[in-house]
């Protein structure tokens, strides 16, 4: 065997050349355990090992930027010599191009090679600085702006979140230096399961179950640390009395000095008057709505609580913008969950000491919503909106990436608390689904493969030319005519369609009411079609059915609520988008879904109109679905988007995030 030939077999010597050598198996000899010296000769690349008996030190001091900001950096030894870090670590990151899975998925003995320059590394576990990594992954990105001793200066609610990893389990051989405030700020938020109660003043007028007393000592536990939360319990739970319980907590302690400001659907305007008056009365209410609110402006800070209404605050946000709160409550939050849309630029000019969100969807379509809504309350928390897509909703939305998402979830669980029905109100009876499919008839079938065809091709056609992007209009009109297809042919203006004389789910429905009204069942039918509404009402006028109905267009609202509710009446048409929140309707046992909404939040919420506290008998939830159809797929979609939010539990956006292009086959899919 010549010299220069490689040995075979289990004693094989493989010769490489010098450089080569100490760029491919020293990190590997590193890593070991071996020793490795130098000689004072050599000049090609060295491997270096920080000083063992040496901690790593973090920072973490105010910058001379202003009282909330601080600049944050960590400092290792090599041979004796102070080394900054985090320049390391933006070294390696832009020459490696790591991603945050790429990180999470590397074993824990991986050695990393961080560049010291003149062809120096040091040689470290992926497992010390992974943590490290995926936090200044989060922080650092889209800047490159390190101040000259190697320190990122960072706002109050990015330095806290940097002062939690003090008290990560993975990071012992780091010590913490600084601020000890931020400090015991990271700490509290790393568990906030150990809340002190808050006690309910004498003032308040009832009692709060323990859940919404645990509610209360949570939402004063952020108060006191001064971040802002969202409260999403579940439709039904009282998040408006929990929310006047904290009120009333902060008139009685001497802490309010300002007015607190809530904003709501003009729906909840109501409720909260009513609510304010049964359970705090001696706190002032201010209504700013209609038309002749101008002239209370002058009385906002004379008053306790000022109830507006998202519209009215868009078109009040001069005056509102000027004034000073103490809380600004946005009840349904996910008012604001599109960051570009001028609610959410209105809301953002509030000045208040405290903000609180009250949701029981902050997710309904995707994870940016969910964002927008953390942002109002605490800015930067989740970094730039930018950020946050790379580096959370990509992951998690596109590619299941499980450890953004147990990354994210760690990081707003202590600003968002979720209670379900199930988990805390034991006595409320059980909630059944029941999917009810039905076959198109002949005629139906033939129009809807007829509309699906032209439709398709129509918007292959749009988004051949325009992108997809600039589709969403044809898209969308393609889709809503497949849907009435399945609803009733007549809700279709074609000449085709007039043909076409039965529907197939309207037949069902009249077969199930007759049945259901017979056995006294107590209904609510929701539709997103008005027009619907009205072909079901011909319908129930034919059978001599008695109902009662509320859409947009319903000027009365009381009436049709209490008729129904005590009982005068055996069934309610709602239309989704006037139903979906705001009704208290117990009465009912059975709710029935005529057709599915892309996002499933919605009609979570039209259901909870009857599965609420109050409810005494088990309620029956029935969605029709025309088999084989685009409502197959939409019901597809639904469990999607119901499984992002429920991972971080343990959604209108615009138009274009309802599906992305990759589901549009599936919805144009034939009939099955």
């Amino acid at each position: 065997m010549e010299d220069d030939e490689p040995a075979t077999g289990d004693n094989t010597w493989v010769m490489y050349e010098p450089n080569a050598f100490a760029e491919q198996i020293v990190p590997e000899l590193l890593a070991d355990g071996w020793v490795v010296e130098y000689d004072d000769d050599w000049t090609l690349c060295r491997f270096l090992e920080e000083d063992a008996d040496q901690q790593w030190a973090a920072h973490v001091e105010h910058s001379g930027s202003g009282i909330d900001w601080f600049s944050v950096g960590i400092d290792i030894s090599v041979n004796g010599e102070i080394v900054p870090l985090l320049p390391l670590l933006v070294a390696m990151l832009r020459r490696d191009n790591l991603t945050p899975a790429m990180i999470a998925e590397m074993p824990d003995d991986t050695p990393v090679q961080l560049p010291l320059g003149d062809q120096r590394f040091i040689v470290t576990p992926i497992q010390k600085i992974r943590t490290l990594l995926l936090a200044f992954l989060e922080l650092h990105y889209g800047s490159e702006e390190l101040d000259e001793l190697g320190r990122l200066t960072l706002n109050r609610f990015e330095a806290h979140r940097v002062a939690s990893l003090s008290e990560d389990d993975e990071l012992e051989h780091l010590r913490w230096l600084g601020e000890e405030e931020l400090f015991s700020l990271g700490r509290q938020l790393k568990d906030f399961s150990g809340l002190e109660p808050v006690a309910l003043p004498s003032s308040f007028q009832g009692q709060l179950r323990p859940y919404q007393q645990e509610g209360l000592d949570w939402m004063g536990f952020l108060r006191q640390i001064n971040l802002g939360g969202i409260l999403a319990d579940e439709m039904g739970l009282g998040k408006t009395v929990q929310s006047l319980a904290l009120l009333d907590c902060e008139k009685q302690s001497g802490r309010q000095v300002h007015p607190n400001l809530v904003v709501a659907t003009t729906s909840l305007i109501v409720n909260w008057a009513n609510e304010a008056r049964k359970f705090t009365p001696h706190l002032k209410v201010l209504v700013l709505h209609g038309l002749d609110r101008m002239r209370l402006f002058k009385q906002i800070q004379d008053a306790d609580i000022v109830l507006t209404t998202y519209g009215s605050l868009r078109r009040d946000a001069l005056v509102l913008a000027k004034e000073r709160f103490h809380y600004v409550i946005l009840d349904e939050a996910h008012h604001i969950k599109n960051p570009a849309s001028l609610t959410s630029r209105t809301v953002r000019r509030l000045q208040a000491a405290h903000r609180l969100a009250l949701s029981g969807t902050p997710i309904e379509n995707h994870l940016g919503e969910l964002w927008s809504i953390i942002d109002f309350l605490n800015p930067g928390v989740l970094g730039t909106q930018d950020v946050f897509r790379v580096m959370f909703r990509n992951p998690i939305e596109n590619q299941g990436d499980t450890h953004r998402m147990e990354f994210l979830k760690k990081r707003v669980s202590p600003l968002m608390l979720r209670r379900v029905k199930k988990d805390v109100v034991k006595e409320l009876p059980d909630k059944t689904y029941i999917v009810k499919r039905v076959p198109l008839t002949n005629a139906q079938k033939h129009l809807y493969e007829s509309v699906r065809m032209s439709g398709h091709s129509k918007v292959r056609e749009v988004i051949q030319e325009k992108g997809y992007k600039k589709s969403q209009i044809t898209i969308l009109s393609a889709l809503l005519l497949m849907r009435q297809v399945c609803c009733d042919p007549r809700l279709v203006k074609m000449k085709t369609a007039k043909e076409v004389k039965e529907s197939a789910k309207l037949k069902l429905l009249m077969e199930m009411l007759d049945e259901m009204l017979e056995d006294g069942r107590r209904i609510l039918l929701f539709s997103q079609f008005t027009s619907m509404l009205e072909l079901i009402e011909q319908e129930l006028v034919h059978r001599s059915i008695e109902y009662v109905k509320l859409t947009g267009q319903t000027k009365d609202r009381a009436t049709p609520l209490r008729r129904f509710q005590d009982k005068e009446v055996p069934l309610f048409l709602v239309s989704l988008k006037a139903g979906g929140v705001g009704l208290n309707l117990t009465a009912a046992d059975t709710v029935i879904h005529y057709d599915p909404w892309w996002n499933p939040s919605a009609e979570d919420q039209a259901t909870d109109r009857a599965h609420r506290i109050g409810q005494t008998e088990p309620v029956f939830v029935y969605k029709l679905i025309a088999e084989g159809t685009i409502e197959e797929r939409m019901l597809e979609l639904q469990d999607k988007k119901r499984q992002i939010a429920q991972g971080l539990f343990s959604s209108e956006t615009s138009k274009d995030e309802l599906f992305g292009p990759d589901d549009l086959d599936a919805l144009f899919q034939p009939l099955a």
